[in-house]
C-alpha cells in the first residue's frame, strides 16, 4: 500500500506513521531522511544533493523525486509499501510523483487528510518542549513532567524547545501551508482517493480512524 499524509505541522502525521510503521510493515518516508540518508551513501546523487545543500541551494523536485524512486526499490518499500510525509507540499510537485509512478506502473493508493483546528494547532505546538538528555516529548499544558523540572524518563533537569516552536513561527508555518499544500487536496479528490481523519482527537482515536480508512482502501 502506498499511502500519502498531508496536513499541517503538528497534526500528528509523523506520529502516526511510526504506528503504521510498526504495526503494518509501511515504510515512513520522509523527504528530510531520505536527503541525509542520500548524502551518507556516497553514490553519484548523493554527492550531487550534498553539493546543492552545502551552496545553500533547494533541492530540486527532479531529484527529490528520483530519491522517492530509488528508495521504492528497496526491498523493504518494494515489499511493504511506504507513507510519503513532507512529500508532495505544492501540485507541482504531485504532477511529478504520479509521472514518476506511472512510469514505475504504479500509483498512489490513498492520501489521508489530517483535519485540524488551527487556534488548538497553534497551542499544541508553541506549548512543546523535551528533554535534553533523553528526548522525551513533553507539553506545558497537556503533558507536563509528572515533577515540575525533572524528566519522567531520565531525571534529568535540562529541557529544550525547538526555536521555531512558537506561535508566531507557527502561524507562519501554518499560513505557508495553507497557501502551498492545501490546493493539494482538490487535486487528490478528484483522483478519488482523498481521504479525511480527524487528527484532533486522542492518538488511539485517530489510529482507529486511518485504520478504517486503510480497510476502506484496501478490504481484507
Amino acid at each position: 500500500m502506498k499511502l500519502i499524509f498531508i496536513g499541517p505541522p503538528g497534526s500528528g502525521k509523523g506520529t502516526q506513521a511510526k504506528r503504521l510503521e510498526r504495526d503494518r510493515g509501511l515504510i515512513q518516508l520522509s523527504t528530510g531522511d531520505m536527503l541525509r540518508a542520500t548524502v551518507a551513501s556516497g553514490s553519484e546523487l548523493g554527492h550531487q544533493v550534498k553539493a546543492i545543500m552545502e551552496a545553500g541551494e533547494l533541492v530540486s523536485d527532479d531529484i527529490i523525486v528520483a530519491m522517492i524512486a530509488a528508495r521504492m526499490a528497496q526491498p523493504d518499500c518494494a515489499d511493504g509499501g511506504f507513507i510519503l510525509d513532507g512529500f508532495p507540499r505544492t501540485v507541482t510537485q504531485a504532477a511529478a510523483l504520479d509521472k514518476m509512478l506511472t512510469q514505475q506502473q504504479t500509483q498512489i493508493d490513498g492520501v489521508i487528510q489530517f483535519v485540524v483546528d488551527s487556534a488548538i494547532l497553534v497551542e499544541r505546538i508553541s506549548g512543546r518542549f523535551s528533554c535534553a538528555n533523553c528526548g522525551e516529548g513533553y507539553h506545558d499544558s497537556f503533558k507536563p513532567p509528572r515533577k515540575e523540572g525533572v524528566c519522567d524518563v531520565c531525571g534529568a533537569t535540562e529541557f529544550k524547545r525547538r526555536a521555531d516552536d512558537n506561535s508566531d513561527a507557527v502561524k507562519t508555518r501554518l499560513d505557508a501551508y495553507e497557501n502551498q499544500t492545501a490546493p493539494l487536496l482538490p487535486y487528490y479528490l478528484e483522483k478519488g482517493v482523498l481521504y479525511k481523519v480527524d487528527a484532533m482527537a486522542e492518538i488511539d482515536a485517530v489510529a482507529a480512524e486511518i485504520e478504517r480508512v486503510l480497510g476502506a482502501i484496501a478490504p481484507a
